[in-house]
């Protein structure tokens, strides 16, 4: 009897203490108004909301808790946030990757059962205005037209003109670039092209040795580019068509006056860029605004009308931020070839300033290399992707920009598994060359520069 009571006694004890722990673990596991809330707001709901590219929201408890197997999945692979950059090869201001204490608290939070937690914890929303990341736009321009996207076929790249008609120049301090229909739209690039300037005085009316005469103004005169290409390298033209093989006209081509500078695009996880204060992109008055768009057929009819939102800097800024392009349109991927590698160099023509980096693939893209090799002989990665995604590109912005003297030699390198093991391959049986459609490839990286202050371009100047 006495043992039967020292045993009852003992389960009742270790029980109560079970419960004891358990009410004890429940009352430390972080919840998602607390502890969650806050990491979800910072690092992942400006895609992660209502309207924006990702699939479902996590701005609410309601929103989150059905994904919350998911969520930790993907969270202990590293696979979101999407970051692919190597962090032994530079530090970047854009860098999406969680800490590990954050990776922690989430998969602790969803092992625990996922409490919501006290309400008053919960802090603010985070405001995405009329859904725009940037903020309240200054000017938004859109399609002028909601274009019809065929359901299958090849489409060839579509150009959409509009007017800025804007009287003086305007600095871009933040642009944001939103597709209509993200299901059927591969990428935006948007261009401002300026508006004709007169032509110089005909040579007839010129001094023998250029001079001009009459004491006429002489016209400014065209400013060397800033870098030189690599043999055998083709400096980019993006009017270009590579889908020779369409035979019905496209109904939007390219314009004849041509396109213009960069000033914003929109790739699979990459629609978003704030320039850094003192620095901003010219947008020159006058300027149209021409909208690259490459559709991709996904066997249902739509339509896209997809926009651009500009912030603009309230004064001209110290230093003009100009995008430039490292691209080898010249190479082949063999058939059924897991790791080729295409390379694609040039040399600084002047001293610059290195803010952002933004490499370009399409499906059988695998990994990036970026590396600068200096006038006196050191060389350096700054940027390495080594696994590459197509349908998360970024632009890596650097925490300090790169300070690049003359002569800096800028090589990438590419490599491309066109084999049949790369899931992504439309068709392993073929030879893979330069082209604009998804099932082509390209090798093009895009860059931010500035000029050295003496060498920064006048307001106004001709380019």
């Amino acid at each position: 009897m006495k043992g039967q009571m020292f045993a009852l006694v003992m389960g009742l004890t270790l029980a109560a203490a079970s419960a004891a722990n358990a009410q004890g673990t429940a009352a430390t596991a972080p919840t998602f108004t607390k502890d969650v809330a806050p990491i979800f707001y910072k690092n992942c709901t400006v895609c992660h909301r209502p309207g924006a590219i990702a699939p479902m929201s996590l701005l609410t408890y309601a929103d989150a808790r059905p994904w919350t197997r998911s969520i930790a999945t993907n969270v202990t692979r590293g696979t979101m946030p999407p970051w692919h950059a190597d962090p032994a090869h530079g530090e970047f201001l854009n860098d999406r990757r969680l800490s590990q204490a954050e990776k922690d608290t989430i998969v602790n939070w969803v092992s625990a059962g996922a409490p919501e937690g006290n309400a008053a914890d919960l802090p603010a929303q985070p405001v995405y205005p009329d859904g725009w990341a940037i903020g309240k736009p200054d000017a938004i321009f859109a399609l002028g037209e909601d274009y019809p996207v065929a359901a299958n076929g090849t489409i060839d790249y579509k150009y959409f003109e509009i007017p800025t008609n804007f009287t003086e120049d305007k600095w871009i301090q933040a642009f944001e670039v939103k597709p209509g229909d993200p299901s059927v739209v591969h990428h935006v690039i948007v261009y401002a092209r300026p508006p004709q300037r007169p032509r110089p005085a005909a040579a007839a009316n010129a001094a023998p040795g250029g001079a001009p005469a009459n004491g006429a103004a002489q016209q400014p005169q065209r400013r060397q580019a800033p870098f030189t290409f690599a043999p055998n390298m083709e400096e980019p033209d993006e009017v270009k068509a590579a889908a020779a093989h369409e035979a019905v006209p496209n109904d939007r081509p390219a314009p004849d006056a041509g396109t213009g500078m960069f000033v914003g695009g929109y790739t699979p996880g990459q629609s978003v860029r704030v320039f850094q204060p003192g620095s901003a992109l010219r947008l020159p008055a006058g300027s149209t605004l021409v909208f690259q768009m490459h559709y991709t057929a996904r066997g249902k009819a739509s339509h896209d009308r997809s926009r651009i939102g500009f912030v603009f800097a309230n004064e001209a800024p110290k230093q003009e931020a100009i995008i430039g392009a490292l691209v080898n349109q010249n190479f082949t991927l063999p058939a059924g070839a897991a790791n080729t590698k295409v390379d694609a160099e040039m040399t600084l023509n002047t001293d610059m300033i290195l803010w952002s980096l933004l490499p370009h693939t399409h499906v059988r893209g695998r990994r990036w290399e970026i590396e600068a090799k200096y006038p006196d002989g050191r060389s350096e990665v700054i940027l390495s992707v080594p696994n590459y995604d197509f349908n998360w590109q970024t632009d890596y912005i650097f925490k300090q920009p790169l300070k690049l003297p003359k002569g800096t030699v800028l090589h990438s390198s590419a490599w491309y598994d066109n084999s049949a093991a790369n899931k992504s391959n439309p068709d392993a049986k073929v030879d893979v060359h330069w082209g604009e459609q998804t099932w082509e490839e390209m090798q093009f990286t895009a860059f931010t520069f500035t000029l050295a202050p003496q060498q920064q371009p006048a307001t106004g100047a001709q380019q």
